[in-house]
């Protein structure tokens, strides 16, 4: 379903020296599978990500989404494919203050042409689902944190993507509300029937997922169980 072939991404530092930050990866992606990239702080994880995802272009390499080469589309053609086939979770929420939990669910669905009615219908089903029901018309000022990540995993999901990207999804969390976010992450995207790709520096949550990465010295490679890996290593 998602395929990075042979990605590379170098940046030119202010010696004019390149920066080699991910160096010739291969990743893969099946439908309804999850998958958790771990490494060190600075290690490129969400620079990855965000070329999985279309909102960074690769030095290099391809990333099939379908079998579309999403950096040969346009800047409207792949705005579009995002729009319609991927939902975004990240660290801290980027909820717009000046909406309700309501209307910041429902503004993927009106971006991509929705009707108002049915854009609201379903930003209630999913913050019923996330157990928002009663904070439907509150701003995100008004929500706790847990509450507010919430928010932002239904803005994620109300689209149905087929792949959820995640940054740190639960890295400005407490444990407590880290272990529930994260329990409804894996449980709607199992209801939703979603594929997931998580960057996390927790490894309780790595061990959760299908498959595990590890990204160091810009090589991504492939583990079937969580590495033995100080969680020092990973602040």
């Amino acid at each position: 379903m998602l395929h990075a072939i042979k990605i590379s991404k170098n940046y030119d530092d202010v010696a004019r020296n390149d920066l080699h930050v991910l160096d010739d990866i291969n990743f893969s992606l099946e439908h309804g599978e999850t998958s958790a990239i771990i490494g060190s702080s600075g290690s490129g994880k969400t620079t990855l990500l965000n070329i999985l995802g279309g909102l960074d272009k690769p030095s290099s390499g391809q990333v099939m989404l379908n079998g579309v080469d999403v950096h040969k589309l346009s800047e409207k053609q792949r705005s579009a494919v995002r729009n319609s086939n991927l939902g975004f979770i990240y660290q801290f929420h980027h909820l717009l203050q000046e909406f309700t939990a309501l209307e910041n669910v429902a503004m993927p669905l009106l971006i991509n042409g929705r009707s108002v009615d049915e854009a609201r219908q379903r930003a209630e089903k999913v913050l019923d689902d996330v157990g928002l029901a009663q904070r439907t018309h509150h701003k995100p000022g008004e929500l706790s944190g847990g509450e507010r990540q919430r928010a932002a995993i239904a803005r994620a999901l109300v689209h149905q993507p087929e792949c959820i990207l995640a940054d740190e999804p639960t890295g400005n969390l407490d444990r407590k509300n880290a272990e529930q976010a994260i329990d409804l992450i894996i449980e709607l995207n199992q209801k939703y029937d979603t594929s997931l790709v998580i960057v996390t520096h927790d490894l309780k949550i790595a061990e959760r997922m299908d498959t595990v990465y590890t990204l160091e010295d810009g090589v991504l490679k492939k583990t079937y169980s969580v590495p033995l890996i100080n969680a020092n290593e990973l602040e």
